[in-house]
């Protein structure tokens, strides 16, 4: 497919992405800032964005914050294996570990390992006492392997 093509089939152009990929930068740009960056003037660049944020190519905004200011940044990637996956064991497993504030990000997967969750606390103590407490009793858990954050080099929203 030619790439005119992959614009058209899409629904997104070149300045559309142009557009996203400056709000990405930052997404306090004034509709003015950001027309001129793109190189549109503020009425369409306006129209644009509503546009991409009516389609869902735009989801929201968000403030990018240091964990470690919030006593979270030690960050643990933990792998973990479930007992039985049918469906009643499955969705009450996925309820209490997205009530969790210590996981900021859980994804089923496809094979092995059945989930992929990234956790954040304070230190090693913080997270040696989640692990046991709240994620080891779970009825659920057949196995866990975590994986710690020695340093993060590139993140969404950080580009």
């Amino acid at each position: 497919m030619l790439k005119a093509d992959q614009e058209h089939y899409s629904g997104v152009d070149s300045l559309d992405r142009a557009i996203v990929a400056e709000l990405r930068r930052d997404g306090r740009l004034t509709n003015q800032e950001l027309a001129a960056r793109v190189g549109l003037t503020p009425a369409p660049c306006l129209r644009r964005v509503r546009r991409l944020e009516a389609d869902g190519v735009i989801t929201g905004y968000a403030a990018i914050v240091d964990p470690a200011a919030l006593g979270r940044g030690f960050e643990v990637i933990v792998n973990a294996d479930l007992v039985m996956n049918d469906r009643a064991a499955v969705d009450a497993f996925e309820s209490r570990i997205v009530a969790m504030d210590e996981v900021v990000e859980l994804r089923r997967m496809f094979g092995l390992p059945d989930y992929v969750m990234r956790v954040r606390v304070r230190d090693l103590d913080a997270y040696e006492r989640w692990l046991i407490d709240s994620l080891m009793g779970d009825p659920a858990i057949a196995r866990v392997d975590s994986r710690m954050t020695i340093k993060v080099l590139k993140s969404p929203g950080a580009e």
